[in-house]
């Protein structure tokens, strides 16, 4: 059986577009206390705790949540080893399935709950990765339309772990991709600079 995941393809690819574009790995990022390098770090090992879940292969080396910012291997390596993992782990669940193993609370959700979770990790670190180059957005409003409903279905638990900050209030005029970031304790509107 192998299950496509078109959500999870384009977070993915998202984040892939968004590793390309990196040029300086020691800049801020909109996660405040991180540099682009250990976002990278955190996003690679998410991906990988997806897999692990999934697989009961073998998972990131270290902690996601507290990355050291040096990068031992080229960071589209690092990043194309976790992606592939996740995808290839997520290509052997059924689209009906319930209860997946998952690496956030209540640590099984709905195939697509799931999977959607895994989407948003990738995608919301490609736009932290994006624009802290100065990029643009490789996550789309299309993209972020698909993945809030998974945001509200699990980000709240996940702040008392640090995991998100607050949310911000909507503002008007927002598009689902701003309404997302703003769900998510981000400014849609942050620069290195700001």
């Amino acid at each position: 059986m192998t299950t496509t995941w078109p959500t999870l393809t384009q977070a993915h690819d998202a984040l892939r577009t968004a590793v390309a574009g990196v040029r300086d790995w020691d800049g801020p990022t909109p996660c405040a206390q991180w540099t682009a390098a250990q976002v990278l770090q955190h996003a690679a090992g998410d991906q990988l705790a997806y897999a692990m879940f999934l697989t009961g292969g073998p998972g990131p080396d270290g902690d996601p949540f507290a990355p050291s910012g040096t990068l031992d291997d080229a960071p589209a390596t690092l990043a194309e080893e976790a992606l592939t993992r996740a995808a290839d782990a997520w290509a052997g669940v059924a689209a009906d399935a319930q209860d997946v193993p998952v690496p956030v609370p209540p640590n099984a959700l709905p195939a697509e709950i799931g999977v959607g979770a895994c989407a948003l990790d990738a995608g919301v670190h490609a736009w932290d990765l994006a624009v802290a180059s100065g990029a643009p957005s490789p996550l789309t409003a299309d993209l972020a339309r698909e993945l809030l409903p998974v945001a509200r279905a699990i980000v709240e638990p996940l702040r008392a772990y640090g995991a998100y900050a607050p949310a911000l209030d909507p503002q008007p005029g927002d598009d689902d991709l701003a309404l997302l970031l703003r769900y998510l304790g981000r400014r849609p509107d942050w620069t290195p600079s700001a």
